[in-house]
């Protein structure tokens, strides 16, 4: 059974969510009160495949630990984050980058959606179809910095990575309602991912923490993450206001990384 680290492990939601996770054979869960460095050290030495952290470490603390002891992973300068939101309805949507990277470059969003396709394409139960979310639709928002920047985006993603289903810029009921979707994308000649994405692609950090954090508190999905991105080994930065369920369920997704 995989072994997953908890180093806040004097966290009442973490003891609890652990005993779960335990009960019924998710993980071994391993429990030590750890300083960050130590932590990510059990990583590197294969002691434990993954560390769920967070809960009571900022994200901040979190985030420089792991750049700073697991390294990045090879061909990216980009570290990055997902959420995975389970709605009520039965969709699962993965959301990126609400967590670490203020205002990406062209560059930097392009990493940020290779990141968050490979992931989703181990978390979803589909094909990853990603929407970079804007103001606007296929340019119905006249001209903006904020479009140019998709555009160059999914420029450097054709050469990079033609093999990821992307586009963009679009308004999220274009991203995520068929109807809609494919009235707005007709302006272009149709679109495979307009109206079916879901991977949620945000242009900086303020929308996509918005962007998660609605989806919970007004359409109460199950939310699982921050799981963070771009690092050597899986880990996940906790939001200091996670339940024992928030703790379990990002525990589910982040193996499903190893």
């Amino acid at each position: 059974m995989q072994k997953i680290l908890f180093p806040e492990a004097n966290n009442e939601f973490i003891k609890t969510a652990a005993a779960e996770l335990s009960a019924n054979n998710i993980c071994e869960p391993v429990l030590e009160e750890l300083e960050l460095p130590e932590a990510c050290s059990q990583i590197k030495d294969g002691i434990v495949g993954a560390m769920v952290a967070g809960i009571d470490w900022s994200s901040r603390d979190v985030i420089l630990a792991c750049r700073d002891y697991l390294g990045m992973q090879d061909g990216f300068k980009t570290f990055s984050s997902l959420f995975v939101a389970d709605l009520p309805d039965g969709r699962r949507f993965i959301i990126s980058d609400g967590a670490t990277c203020k205002n990406p470059t062209s560059e930097q969003l392009a990493e940020i959606v290779i990141l968050a396709h490979d992931a989703a394409a181990k978390i979803l139960d589909e094909t990853p179809r990603v929407a970079i979310l804007s103001f606007s639709t296929f340019g119905s928002g006249g001209k903006d910095p904020s479009m140019d920047k998709t555009a160059e985006t999914i420029s450097i993603l054709k050469e990079r990575r033609p093999d990821i289903l992307v586009d963009g810029e679009m308004q999220l009921d274009a991203a995520v309602n068929e109807r809609i979707g494919t009235k707005k994308a007709a302006i272009k000649g149709g679109s495979e991912v307009a109206g079916r994405a879901n991977v949620l692609i945000t242009p900086d950090i303020n929308s996509g923490n918005i962007l998660y954090k609605s989806v919970e508190q007004f359409a109460h999905a199950k939310l699982a993450g921050p799981i963070l991105l771009g690092f050597n080994y899986p880990v996940s930065d906790l939001s200091r206001g996670s339940t024992s369920e928030d703790v379990v369920f990002t525990t589910e997704c982040l193996m499903k990384l190893i």
